[in-house]
């Protein structure tokens, strides 16, 4: 026994004086081949159109939406796809670039496989414009898409990597919404083209920000036309963040779960979720983490790194979104015993994130809000987080 925690604490010891990132490895399921291309709005149609506005966002930085005369409006996301919107009724407009894709108000029969766009779908009360998910029933943490499941409003089509396109055809289905996991598989993408159906690949995951990503409400406001009803969802999250003032909680914060391998996976410095720890007023517990590999939100390090580096964290948030095994907090040390030997635990201050925390981008302020209070010890009235015991 003794020999085994010397050798331990060499471990530990040594990872402390290795370089920087030598213990980080990325995850092949978290790398997506998106390309993003600097400059990519473009507001000329081809056709010698002017536009006359475009939307004002605040955080958002991976689209932009220009608006024409007659009330056509100009979607250009951050791959350099096009999309004009076509209101209802009006004509589809000629001598349009070949790269634009024209979408016919109003936008319908929906294939939805990018699973954090359901929110939106939702918040705005066109939950009825997807009729096919490529996300099974009991994976929906929303209850309102499991019910629209279990009523046959939604069916299931398969998951993005290998649709039904049979179903797709017999249901009607107009518009693909797509996660940039589609570009893992690009034959699919090909074949929902050729079959006439337009894939729009959502590019929400790639905002740094947090509010930028619920800001994605806007343009699904200007497709599903119900951009005053965006626009108010929105503000009520900027609110939300705007009240908590910008005093630090001087807590320092790590998030992770642990893989099948018994590694740590944690997420990128910089990312989303790292801004919201700082928003919430947390410091993140590897911010001084240098990677060398860019593109994924996770990093993998093994778990003698993940000791020297979050043992004296004040909090510990433990991500099950990914590894939904952790219900107690015997669960989580069942995992690993080192862990028992961190701050966190001892304290009393280990969380858990519910299950629908990924399938709810519009609620970045409620979740910075539920951080907020986890870091100054209060559990009451949360709805993302819960204290394990």
């Amino acid at each position: 026994m003794v020999a085994l925690c010397a050798l331990v604490l060499a471990l530990v010891l040594t990872t402390c004086h290795m370089a920087p990132g030598a213990q980080v490895t990325t995850s092949p399921e978290e790398q997506s081949p998106t390309t993003l291309v600097e400059g990519f709005h473009n507001p000329d149609l081809g056709n010698g159109w002017q536009a006359t506005d475009s939307l004002d966002l605040l955080y958002a930085r991976r689209f932009t939406v220009d608006t024409f005369e007659g009330g056509y409006r100009l979607l250009c996301l951050a791959d350099g796809s096009r999309y004009l919107v076509i209101p209802e009724g009006a004509p589809v407009p000629e001598g349009i670039s070949e790269d634009v894709t024209l979408l016919q108000q109003p936008v319908g029969d929906i294939y939805l496989a990018a699973s954090d766009s359901m929110c939106l779908f939702d918040a705005l009360g066109e939950l009825d414009a997807v009729t096919v998910s490529g996300i099974e029933r009991d994976d929906w943490s929303l209850a309102s898409a499991r019910e629209a499941m279990d009523s046959g409003a939604i069916v299931y089509g398969g998951k993005y990597r290998a649709p039904d396109y049979e179903l797709l055809v017999s249901r009607g289905v107009r518009l693909a919404v797509e996660s940039t996991m589609i570009n893992h598989t690009p034959e699919v993408r090909e074949k929902l083209i050729e079959l006439g159906i337009p894939v729009f690949t959502e590019l929400s995951s790639y905002e740094s920000e947090p509010l930028a990503r619920a800001e994605w409400v806007k343009l699904y406001g200007v497709l599903l036309g119900k951009e005053a009803e965006a626009g108010e969802a929105f503000r009520r999250q900027v609110d939300q963040v705007s009240a908590l003032g910008e005093e630090p909680t001087g807590k320092t914060v790590a998030f992770f779960y642990l893989n099948t391998n018994g590694a740590a996976v944690v997420r990128r410095p910089g990312d989303y979720v790292t801004k919201m720890i700082e928003q919430a007023g947390g410091t993140y517990a590897f911010d001084g983490l240098e990677v060398a590999k860019a593109g994924s939100s996770s990093m993998t390090v093994q778990m003698e790194t993940f000791y020297a580096t979050a043992k004296d964290a004040d909090v510990l948030i433990y991500n099950s979104s990914i590894d939904g095994g952790v219900s107690t907090l015997d669960d989580l040390l069942s995992k690993n015993e080192l862990l028992a030997d961190f701050k966190a635990v001892q304290t009393g201050d280990v969380w858990v994130t519910e299950q629908d925390m990924y399938q709810q981008m519009l609620e970045a302020g409620t979740i910075i809000s539920d951080m907020r209070a986890a870091f100054l010890g209060q559990d009451e009235g949360l709805t993302y987080l819960r204290r394990l015991t």
